[in-house]
């Protein structure tokens, strides 16, 4: 592409009954106007394409990472969400397990009080039978005595 100096400095060689110099020159001079504008709104716009493609580039990478991110994060979640269920279930697991075991212990306990209560109302019972044996015994002596009295 041409440059607006390169544009100026071009001389071109004069010919029997050609061109008006200065016509050419006043023409070339409006021209020089417009494509030094025109050069430099193209350089500017060229820049700004790869500023924007930079930034393109950056926001595709931070797409990307944001993508990867939610994506980690969506896991993370259903992983914890399933450590949780995992957790719980185990809880309930363990519950259950503690309750049999303390039922279990307590329906052992009592029985062994039963036992010992059966036990205890047939000591009662021997020696209450034994007491009242005794105090029949000792009303017959009482009894012999007063007769033989």
């Amino acid at each position: 592409m041409l440059t607006p100096l390169e544009i100026e400095n071009k001389k071109f060689p004069t010919k029997f009954k050609g061109y008006d110099d200065v016509e050419v020159d006043t023409f070339l001079d409006q021209i020089i106007v417009d494509y030094e504008k025109l050069y430099k709104e193209n350089a500017e716009l060229k820049n700004q394409i790869e500023e924007d493609k930079k930034d393109l580039d950056h926001y595709r990478s931070v797409e990307r990472t944001l993508q990867n991110t939610l994506v980690m994060a969506q896991t993370t979640a259903e992983d914890i969400k399933t450590n949780a269920q995992s957790r719980a279930e185990q809880i309930i697991r363990d519950a259950q397990s503690e309750a049999k075991r303390v039922t279990a212990e307590i329906s052992k306990e009592e029985f062994d009080i039963r036992k010992r209560t059966e036990e205890l109302k047939r000591q009662f019972d021997v020696y209450k039978a034994k007491m009242e044996a005794l105090l029949i015994s000792q009303l017959e002596l009482l009894q012999d005595k007063k007769d033989e009295e």
